[in-house]
């Protein structure tokens, strides 16, 4: 929705997707989506795209200093502004916003403190589609990862849920909409447990909290 909201104004020009990716499974960090979906949904989209390679559960310092690469690289191509989806998560907007003006980089928020229930109900209005492909385990179990989102499935979620999942509760693969020249094909595949640490933000700190469990699903393209 954030990327729709940008190609349709006139203010920014989107000129690459940028994407971190677990280089131990070669899939997309947390979401656990192979490359290979996720190179064929740019494609489908039409903007370049490159990945961001981290470790498997890597340190805040070790993010830290492959971000500071990253953007020093985009600063030097030109770039002047970089874009998220994020919608209310008041901390993780101040993290990126110091990160970025480390390089002079302006954050753009499209959805920013937008409604989630009303930002859902546009987002099947304009027929985009998207499968599950991760979830907490808090709220969810094995049967919900691989579940297309539809009103059926909004009318069902948790209470304490977030019908984007902006919580963290899931993530998704938009396999189809308007900004697609076709649709994604794929199967659902294997279901699979996985428990994560919370990321140090230092070297000698402490975890601030137990592992946290998610269900995954593979899509296999």
């Amino acid at each position: 929705m954030a990327l729709y909201d940008l190609l349709n104004g006139k203010e920014h020009k989107v000129e690459e997707l940028i994407t971190s990716v677990n280089s131990y499974y070669n899939r997309v960090s947390m979401h656990g989506l192979r490359s290979e979906l996720l190179f064929t949904q740019t494609k489908e989209i039409g903007i370049p795209a490159s990945i961001i390679e981290l470790p498997e559960q890597p340190t805040m310092l070790i993010y830290e200093q492959k971000m500071l690469e990253v953007t020093s690289q985009l600063k030097a191509k030109g770039f002047t502004h970089a874009a998220f989806g994020d919608i209310f998560l008041e901390d993780l907007r101040t993290y990126r916003d110091t990160q970025l003006q480390k390089q002079k980089l302006q954050s753009i928020y499209p959805l920013w403190k937008k409604d989630t229930k009303t930002l859902i109900k546009r987002f099947l209005e304009l027929e985009f589609k998207t499968v599950i492909v991760c979830a907490n385990s808090k709220y969810f179990d094995e049967s919900f990862v691989g579940t297309i989102i539809d009103q059926h499935f909004i009318d069902n979620l948790p209470k304490d849920v977030d019908p984007c999942g902006e919580n963290g509760e899931f993530h998704t693969f938009c396999f189809d909409g308007p900004i697609f020249k076709n649709p994604i094909n794929y199967e659902v595949g294997e279901k699979v447990y996985r428990e994560y640490n919370t990321p140090k933000r230092k070297e000698d700190s402490v975890c601030a909290s137990a592992k946290t469990g998610f269900w995954y699903c593979d899509l296999i393209p």
